[in-house]
């Protein structure tokens, strides 16, 4: 594939980017390198390699999800200025 003034044109477009012509010679250049390196890239014998989302093995540590009875709710409507009926009462402030 090769990259010309026209695809980085329409690429500005709908990246909705303002170029100036030297900008638009500039990076046909450098979309032109990487559009070469990807080629290459793709050369590579991948069989057998797993798809890695991270280069690090980083695993997400999560608690375990687990109901548990609280009573949070009756010590915050202790702090609360005006509560009822288990709700905390607050100015109107629709007419």
């Amino acid at each position: 594939m090769s990259i010309d003034a026209q695809t980085v044109k329409k690429t500005a477009k709908l990246s909705r980017l303002e170029l100036t012509e030297n900008e638009i010679s500039h990076l046909t250049v450098q979309m032109e390198k990487i559009v070469k390196f990807v080629e290459k890239i793709n050369q590579l014998d991948t069989e057998g390699i797993v798809p890695t989302a991270h280069v690090l093995d980083i695993k997400n540590v999560s608690r375990e999800d687990a109901a548990v009875n609280s009573s949070i709710r009756d010590e915050l409507l202790k702090l609360a200025p005006e509560s009822k009926d288990g709700f905390i009462l607050v100015p109107r402030v629709i007419e």
